[in-house]
């Protein structure tokens, strides 16, 4: 067999569900369009991925000569009801960026191992526009929802790449929208209008870029502070967002199979509650936030931020001793968003908390959040 043919069987083998390969020529209008948006996508391009490098991917290797695109299927096992609508099923799945010693990573390194043995030099830390290099590889299309598709799957999959400096056999690009005509599923159900037209989203406007990007000193330009306007629409999304993939027909097959059930995720769905997220203690992070959420956020005061939104949003006075307890958090952004959820649930007993917060409140952004929520409250 030839080497193109090694790869892909042992790709198949070890669980990716799909496997193209492409050149590594240079993806001349990705890198147009990003240019176009800017404004938008500023915090990517002029971040530490530097992607419009990866779009050519010999300025970076220059003896990259072919692409190789792995579908892994996300979505073969059930997700427990009472995370989904809170963690993104990719999230759940533990297969986006996974660490080596967690099974999807290490699939991810034996990957590269293979192509090592091989011969092949791979590319470290070079990142190509991964679903338009999978469907110049053939094995994924688009959706209007920005998202990639395999056939037979849909859209919760993870695309990886590996660039290497082997010549290898190309496959015949899938590069089109098979959406069914005329749908725009995606666009109407975005919760804050970031798919504002087909194939175009404003990042900034994202739930789940919100979730989980906006974090003091992580991105140029970016900072830990979400709009009131936008923390409205978030829902109880705590990490992640699947509105635009959950409404879409080419997901529905699979989102109404009866899938086998995940064990490990069933136990972490029983012992989960936005209130330990909320109030979160070095274990519960440790057990139950980290291994499900170590994708972007590094330190435990973006996930008790989430969760109080998402508390605020439920908008049940239940939750107001816990959020009492969250306004004396040592954590200034804890106590400001603390008091937004306060102030969203509403109530007398949710004004005495504020009101008692704000007589010891020093942080200056926290006292503003404070003053707004008892505006409402």
């Amino acid at each position: 067999m030839s080497l193109t043919d090694d790869i892909k069987d042992f790709a198949l083998d070890l669980g990716y569900s799909r496997v193209g390969i492409t050149s590594a020529e240079p993806f001349a209008d990705y890198i147009k369009e990003l240019n176009s948006r800017r404004d938008m996508y500023d915090w990517y391009i002029d971040g530490v991925y530097q992607p419009l490098k990866g779009a050519d991917p010999r300025s970076l290797m220059a003896a990259a000569k072919s692409i190789i695109m792995t579908v892994y299927d996300a979505s073969k096992e059930a997700f427990p009801e009472k995370l989904v609508g809170k963690i993104g099923r990719m999230y759940q799945a533990r297969c986006y960026n996974a660490p080596r010693h967690r099974i999807n990573g290490a699939r991810r390194q034996l990957m590269r191992d293979f192509l090592e043995k091989c011969g092949c030099h791979v590319a470290e830390r070079l990142v190509v526009p991964e679903r338009l290099a999978a469907a110049r590889a053939g094995v994924v299309t688009y959706g209007k929802n920005c998202f990639a598709f395999a056939d037979g799957v849909g859209s919760f999959i993870i695309v990886t790449s590996f660039v290497v400096d082997a010549e290898l056999e190309y496959d015949e690009p899938s590069m089109e929208v098979n959406c069914p005509e005329g749908c725009r599923a995606c666009l109407d159900a975005c919760p804050t209008g970031a798919l504002y037209e087909p194939l175009k989203m404003e990042p900034r406007r994202c739930v789940a870029f919100n979730t989980f990007m906006t974090q003091d000193g992580l991105r140029p330009g970016i900072t830990s502070h979400i709009p009131p306007e936008i923390r409205e629409k978030m829902g109880a999304w705590i990490h992640g967002c699947d509105v635009c993939q959950e409404v879409c027909p080419r997901n529905k097959e699979r989102l109404k199979a009866k899938l086998p059930p995940n064990e490990y995720l069933a136990r972490v769905a029983k012992d989960f509650e936005l209130t330990k997220v909320l109030n979160l203690s070095d274990e519960y992070h440790a057990t139950r936030v980290h291994p499900l959420m170590y994708n972007y956020i590094r330190e435990k005061k973006y996930f008790q931020r989430n969760a109080a939104i998402a508390l605020g949003n439920m908008g049940d006075p239940a939750f107001v001793p816990d959020l009492a307890r969250a306004m004396e958090d040592p954590e200034e952004l804890v106590r400001g968003y603390a008091a937004w959820a306060l102030g969203r649930i509403g109530g007398a007993d949710a004004r005495r908390v504020l009101e008692a917060g704000l007589a010891r409140e020093t942080a200056d952004s926290a006292r503003r959040e404070i003053e707004a929520a008892l505006a409402v409250a």
